[in-house]
């Protein structure tokens, strides 16, 4: 069964009944347990789980001490195309949008790899907005190509490709996907992806499955929180990462947890997600699922970040820039257009530094490619 059968046969509602069916006995009991079933996530995401976020918290810690250790991975974004043919209503690429677009050559996609990994570190995450057009698939392969001469890590983070189109990546040099559903709730889908080819839903969610497939190591999905109800969309998350971990054992699974920020539109979303629920997401993650990787970017603030660590995070982003060409292209600050504003500015040696002050060890470089 595919997780779109597995997503459409879930009754919607009747997670509303059941998250509210829950009480701080039964998630004490939970808690007790070695093993942990979807309902008992369910349960993790509920009201009264809420309640429960100290005792949640200790058994996380102990768990991500178990299966990572004090390490933190740190990796960096880099944009290198904002030309996008989509009309999503929550993002500063919107193709509605009236600005000069831009695109690196290579010679700066060159440039800014050489830029980044000058401070060490060695793991990074290419973006594009989603325009074939402008950014085709030989594009991408070309940059994924030339960041492998300053990486032993590259991912990408762009529109859904078929299988083929990822093998062909790996085989390049590719080794890392990130794609965010951004909600789960096919309804609410459309009408945030009112024009463009984003507006297949059943093709990007299944992308995950064909990066996979294609032998991708790394694999990282996630819901724009905000955009819908939190409980709802991080346990359908949930769902999907242990499909995708029952279905691809040699591959590592990692979910984001990214909720919305400021950007150059007027969207507001339809659910507000506080650092409290953040924080009940993360432990929920994390005692679901023990081995699942969990990312935190630099759409949250340093302190926030500091103190989510212990409890189950497992890779960060550092340096981060959401404007292309914006560390080496000279660029006038007011032609810049931020995808999103970040809220952690610090460079990537004082978070690191930061990190080791906290008694964690900030890994700059944890794969080699097998030749």
């Amino acid at each position: 069964m595919s997780f779109y059968e597995i997503l459409s046969a879930i009754d919607r509602q009747g997670l509303d009944r059941a998250f509210a069916a829950f009480s701080e006995g039964s998630i004490g009991r939970i808690l007790d347990s070695d093993a942990m079933a979807e309902e008992d996530f369910l349960a993790l995401l509920s009201p009264a789980a809420g309640n429960c976020l100290e005792e949640m918290a200790g058994k996380a810690h102990r768990l991500t001490l178990q299966f990572f250790g004090r390490t933190i991975q740190l990796y960096t974004p880099l944009y290198v195309s904002d030309y996008c043919e989509n009309q999503c209503l929550y993002c500063s690429f919107n193709s509605c949008n009236s600005f000069k677009r831009k695109k690196l050559a290579l010679n700066e996609v060159d440039a800014e790899g050489a830029l980044i990994a000058a401070t060490g570190l060695r793991h990074i995450l290419l973006l594009t907005g989603e325009s074939k057009a402008k950014s085709p698939v030989s594009y991408i392969r070309d940059c994924v190509r030339i960041l492998n001469r300053h990486f032993s890590s590259v991912s990408i983070e762009v529109y859904p490709l078929t299988e083929e189109d990822y093998a062909g990546m790996v085989s390049g040099g590719l080794d890392g996907l990130t794609l965010y559903q951004e909600t789960y709730d096919e309804d609410v889908y459309r009408s945030i992806h009112p024009a463009g080819p984003k507006r297949d839903f059943r093709f990007r969610l299944d992308a995950p499955e064909r990066g996979a497939s294609a032998r991708i190591r790394q694999v990282s999905i996630g819901a724009l929180l905000g955009l819908a109800d939190w409980r709802k969309e991080a346990f359908l998350t949930g769902l999907h990462a242990k499909y995708l971990m029952d279905r691809f054992p040699d591959v590592e699974i990692g979910v984001s947890v990214p909720r919305l920020r400021p950007f150059s539109g007027s969207f507001q979303g339809e659910c507000r997600v506080s650092d409290r629920d953040l924080v009940q997401i993360i432990l929920a993650f994390r005692l679901f699922l023990p081995r699942l990787g969990i990312s935190l970017s630099t759409r949250e603030d340093p302190g926030l970040r500091e103190n989510l660590m212990p409890l189950g995070v497992t890779r960060m982003s550092a340096g981060s820039v959401t404007s292309v060409g914006g560390r080496s292209v000279d660029t006038h600050e007011s032609e810049k257009l931020l995808q999103f504003e970040v809220a952690d500015h610090r460079s990537i040696p004082e978070i690191a530094s930061r990190i080791r002050q906290k008694g964690y060890e900030p890994v700059m470089k944890d794969w080699v490619p097998f030749s």
